[in-house]
């Protein structure tokens, strides 16, 4: 099939799994076509298969702020016609949905049906597409979709809850590689700690709905009980909460910030415990990806998390900014090293369960339904 996945490029969620998936459809023999304003992050354009084409918006005095969204519309409806598209997968609703509907009645005019898929991620829903200027047109653009899915059972309830919407929507969760946690190398962990400490971990874009100030509370507790070394990963606009609160608690010789990295994964591998303790998530695809590379999760209840991280079993999890309780929990995890081995070995096999291989199947199922 030819395939159009509409993203966007940055290291959000909704960006990584719209380009892994499209890479992984694109090695199955399917012809994908990214499209957004610049190349995504982790698009690999030398694969077979795969053709990016980036969206031009023109500077126009005009005005104020540039129409993305007719540019984008264009751009649709040009690469439908040049390659002849069998289906579009937008993710994100703003302005992803809205302009493809345009795109697609144009094309109507010119006798070409195109099946609309769109993937619900969460903020175009439970933040932004619920602000009285945004609403009208993404109940509107969701409804006018062929196909609606959303990443998570808690989305999908969020989205029936604010919007007035009259489609069904299919639940397919994020997915990842647990191949790649098998083969890759975990960096030295004396790199980090001593022998005798244990290794917390932070992964986020460090915005205020990750609550990055709960996470050096909840590490400033365990260090007073158990032996350990904290590493946060990610750059965003807490960075300075989270360096005043280093300060605060005289933790600057036991915290570590890396800013973004390029090997993870193989960080990833050395840790004992991830926290993530965030006000709003879908999904959670940073807990998913943790438990991939053997690490329980000691997290929030929010969103769609419970439905990744298991409680009192691939780690566990707390109501929204209780510290006191997280801290408590990772504590007696990190004071068992029978516990720790076991929840380690059962964050790996709840990580199984989103495997591509089980998830892949459902959207190419649903490119299939669409063309009916």
């Amino acid at each position: 099939m030819k395939i159009a996945i509409v993203c966007y490029p940055t290291y959000g969620g909704s960006g990584i799994v719209a380009t892994e998936l499209g890479m992984d459809l694109a090695e199955k023999n399917h012809e994908i076509h990214f499209i957004s304003y610049s190349l995504p992050a982790r698009l690999d354009v030398t694969l077979p298969n795969i053709y990016f084409h980036s969206v031009q918006v023109e500077n126009y005095p005009l005005f104020q702020y540039q129409p993305y969204d007719v540019a984008l519309s264009t751009t649709l409806y040009e690469i439908a016609h040049k390659y002849g598209l069998d289906c579009l997968h937008v993710h994100y609703a703003i302005p992803h949905a809205y302009a493809s509907y345009f795109a697609k009645q144009m094309l109507a005019e010119d006798g070409i049906h195109l099946p609309i898929i769109t993937t619900l991620h969460g903020t175009d829903i439970t933040l932004v597409g619920r602000h009285p200027n945004y609403k009208s047109a993404v109940e509107f653009s969701i409804n006018q979709s062929d196909i609606v899915t959303s990443v998570s059972e808690s989305l999908k309830k969020d989205t029936y809850a604010n919007f007035n919407i009259k489609k069904n929507i299919e639940v397919i969760p994020n997915f990842i590689d647990n191949s790649i946690f098998v083969s890759s190398k975990p960096c030295c962990r004396e790199n980090f700690a001593q022998p005798d400490e244990k290794i917390l971990i932070h992964v986020s874009n460090l915005r205020k709905v990750k609550r990055v100030q709960d996470v050096i509370e909840v590490f400033n507790a365990v260090q007073k009980v158990v032996q350990s070394k904290l590493v946060i990963i990610g750059e965003g606009p807490e960075q300075e909460v989270i360096e005043s609160l280093v300060a605060k608690y005289q933790l600057e010789d036991k915290v570590r910030i890396l800013g973004k990295v390029l090997n993870l994964y193989d960080i990833l591998g050395v840790a004992d415990v991830f926290l993530l303790p965030s006000e709003q998530e879908s999904f959670g695809l940073a807990a998913l990806e943790a438990m991939a590379a053997g690490i329980p999760v000691i997290s929030s209840n929010a969103g769609g998390i419970p439905e990744v991280n298991i409680d009192n079993y691939s780690g566990f999890t707390a109501n929204v900014a209780d510290v006191e309780h997280m801290a408590k929990q990772a504590i007696d995890l990190l004071s068992d090293d029978e516990k720790l081995r076991l929840f380690k070995q059962q964050a790996k096999q709840q990580a199984l369960r989103f495997d591509k291989a089980n998830i892949l199947p459902m959207y190419e199922n649903l490119y299939t339904n669409s063309l009916k």
